[in-house]
């Protein structure tokens, strides 16, 4: 910027400069209040080195939100480009290719994944009646790869450049001829942390729901949210991998010179393209299943009424993550493949079309003569729907390989691809954090903030993305820079002022966390069942204790804490209390995280001493923890009957609310049960 002072330069590196400082001025800020308050043994004991899958999962969420701040910057920044890019606008092509590189990268593996990966952590074990996860420790592994990740994405802001290969990072753009910077390395190592540690949640998580459910529990009773969760562990069990396999070969490449997706040599780019998208498909319903779960939830709960079609939902859930691994070819129909070819992979896509509409009319036939109450999350989940069959018609016809040769590489696919991804992924994650925030962290959130957001995050969506279906179609090429043609402004700056509106959404989620952290006195729900829910996560107070239930219940059917309101069994103090035996806390999730980090980020610089030093220590760690023994700890049984008369206590001073004042500072988390939901 200095050296070459031109106009385009000093903007750039304004905006670079700016960008960095965010991450170190936030840095310095986070360590000097953590230093001011003493919080560092607390976030050590309490958190970092803490086992328990309701922590973790906040964590999870944590960092998704951190990390979604970044994106939605970086995203109105490629708007504001494009708004201006009429013959030029003020990012260079290198810079925005960085943005819609990063942007892409976070919000599919450092946004997405680690916010469906906490909600999941948070809400099934409590949903099957289990004390925690099969794997505790695991967990946290894979929470601090995942952080690791997170970790040099941001630093790449601060050192060096990220890639400007796109989320995907397709060779030979990204082999070292072509790219000899430090870019695609900055990107292969974040996603080989995050792919294995979410390979390692998914062995996890489904291990955990086949053999931690409780007494009663089988497969035909479980939560809607607990099979999407289920399904979405099997396919990251298997698309994971080819990721990993695909950034080690890409790695291989750069580093060794082995050819593997070169012209030359032997080597084929095309199988850089298949393994990708052999994960990077799947990868879709990965994201948006959990988000189906979510909603199935909340439509249920703010309806008053059991969820219609329980069973079709099942088994449209798995006939979905299923056909997820027959589409991936869909992403090459203009490659050269035969017309045969495209006709089979444009008839499995949309064959998924089937499940998907499916549970759209369950969903709708749930909501249908029952009670609704137009809540923050109910309010997500509408807007969902309404936005999500336009996406998913749009899906149809580009699974047609004549109508996609039309728009193939234009914003049309851009805005297809968000219009399935923000309502389906986005607004489900963000749903599912107003619907069990009370419970995770024991008082509700503001409802007025919570609405306003709501309405800019739908209003904001429509007005950024569905313009981009008409420039598609007006030929606007996708990640283009600038433009010549002046008919393409007025739809761009339509663009531009949604994600401005996205922003003040964005804006308006945190002054909302702020306004409920002040009052949260007011809102408070220690009963733990605002919302009259249907599920076990409900039936233990909010926050759940360590152990989540004091004692294991029995289930009887599905809807199992309606069950036991409607006959009388719910907040019953038990005979006899058990010692409860719980997972120590463990250092090991936080060192590896640590490790990895620091092994990435030797490997990104060459710095071969480093590298040789982690490899070292991670092997040492390993090896340490093989030989530990003392992994456990009891909780007294004196100390569960106390925790749980404290709890019952409350329960029976509490005043049950009705489904009109929920949202009234009344609601102490009493629901007052309406076994018939349904309006006559």
């Amino acid at each position: 910027m200095l050296q070459r002072p031109t106009e385009s330069n000093i903007i750039n590196g304004c905006i670079a400069t700016a960008a960095a400082s965010m991450v170190v001025i936030g840095a310095i800020l986070l360590v000097t209040l953590l230093t001011r308050y003493k919080l560092w043994h607390a976030l050590w004991s309490d958190w970092m080195t803490s086992v328990d899958h309701k922590k973790i999962g906040i964590m999870y969420v944590t960092i998704a939100l951190v990390m979604l701040v970044r994106a939605l910057i970086e995203a109105a920044l490629m708007r504001g480009q494009q708004a201006f890019g009429l013959g030029g606008g003020f990012l260079s092509p290198d810079h925005f290719a960085q943005l819609f590189s990063t942007h892409g990268t976070i919000m599919t593996f450092f946004m997405a994944m680690p916010f469906l990966t906490g909600i999941i952590n948070y809400v099934m074990p409590l949903q099957i009646g289990a004390r925690d996860v099969s794997f505790p420790v695991l967990n946290s592994i894979s929470l601090g790869l995942t952080a690791a990740g997170a970790a040099l994405v941001m630093v790449s802001l601060v050192i060096g450049k990220f890639s400007t290969g796109g989320w995907f990072g397709y060779p030979p753009y990204t082999e070292a001829t072509f790219s000899p910077g430090v870019g695609p390395d900055y990107w292969i190592w974040a996603l080989s942390l995050a792919s294995l540690g979410s390979t390692f949640t998914g062995i996890n998580f489904a291990v955990t729901i086949y053999k931690e459910r409780a007494p009663g529990m089988n497969l035909t009773r479980m939560p809607l949210f607990t099979w999407t969760a289920l399904c979405t562990s099997v396919i990251m069990i298997f698309a994971m991998p080819p990721l990993t396999v695909a950034t080690a070969q890409l790695a291989l490449d750069r580093y060794l010179g082995f050819h593997f997706f070169t012209n030359a040599l032997g080597g084929n780019m095309m199988n850089f393209a298949n393994l990708f998208w052999l994960f990077g498909h799947p990868e879709v319903y990965i994201l948006i299943l959990p988000a189906f779960g979510v909603y199935s939830e909340i439509i249920s709960t703010f309806s008053g009424k059991t969820l219609y079609g329980y069973l079709s939902l099942v088994m449209a859930t798995m006939a979905i993550a299923i056909l997820s691994f027959t589409v991936w070819l869909h992403h090459f129909f203009t490659m050269g493949q035969s017309a045969n070819i495209n006709a089979v992979f444009g008839i499995a896509s949309m064959l998924i079309g089937i499940p998907t509409g499916v549970k759209i009319y369950d969903w709708m036939l749930t909501m249908f003569r029952g009670r609704v109450r137009f809540t923050v999350p109910m309010v997500y989940s509408i807007g969902f729907i309404l936005l999500f069959v336009l996406g998913g018609m749009t899906g149809i016809l580009l699974a047609d390989p004549t109508v996609d040769y039309q728009v193939h590489n234009t914003v049309f696919l851009v805005a297809h691809f968000h219009n399935v991804a923000v309502p389906g992924v986005l607004f489900g994650m963000i749903s599912a954090y107003h619907f069990w925030f009370p419970k995770a962290f024991g008082f509700r959130l503001n409802e007025r903030w919570g609405m306003l957001s709501a309405l800019c995050w739908i209003f904001g969506f429509m007005l950024a993305f569905f313009p981009l279906y008409a420039l598609g179609l007006m030929g606007l090429p996708r990640r283009t820079v600038a433009y010549a043609q002046p008919s393409y402004v007025p739809l761009e700056w339509a663009a531009f002022l949604g994600a401005l509106l996205i922003l003040v959404a964005l804006a308006a989620l945190a002054i909302q966390l702020w306004v409920s952290i002040k009052r949260r006195n007011e809102n408070r729900v220690l009963a733990g069942d605002p919302w009259d829910g249907r599920s076990l996560e409900w039936a233990v107070s909010a926050p759940p204790p360590e152990y989540n239930f004091a004692v294991i219940p029995v289930v009887k059917g599905r809807d199992a804490f309606t069950m036991s309101k409607e006959d009388g069994s719910a907040y019953q103090r038990a005979d006899t209390y058990k010692d409860i035996e719980l997972p120590k806390n463990s250092a090991m999730g936080p060192l590896i995280g640590l490790i990895g980090f620091v092994l990435a980020f030797g490997l990104v610089w060459h710095i071969w001493w480093i590298v040789i030093l982690a490899f070292a220590a991670a092997i040492a760690a390993m090896i340490i923890r093989g030989f530990a023994r003392d992994t456990t700890r009891i909780v007294p049984a004196q100390d569960v009957r106390q925790q749980s008369d404290r709890w019952l206590n409350a329960v029976a001073v509490a005043t049950a609310i009705s489904r009109a004042d929920e949202r009234s500072p009344a609601n102490d988390g009493l629901a007052q049960h309406q076994a018939n939901g349904v309006v006559p």
